[in-house]
């Protein structure tokens, strides 16, 4: 049986809407976003390197029993 809730993270090389057609592929649909910067220390100091993207995805409920 498959998870309920599931996060997906927008890759580094893909687009919001192929993560979105992803996530449907795999029977879910989008119930939250969050987003959380990505740092990276350079010379000591953090610096943004881009921005993690991430979908909670609810399990599409099949009403086929």
């Amino acid at each position: 049986m498959a998870k309920k809730t599931v996060w997906y993270e927008v890759e580094e090389n893909e687009t919001i809407s192929e993560c979105l057609d992803r996530m449907q592929k795999d029977g879910y649909m989008p119930a939250g976003r969050k987003e959380e910067p990505l740092f990276e220390m350079i010379d000591g100091n953090p610096v943004p390197v881009r921005q993690l993207i991430k979908f909670k995805g609810l399990l599409i409920e099949s009403d086929e029993k």
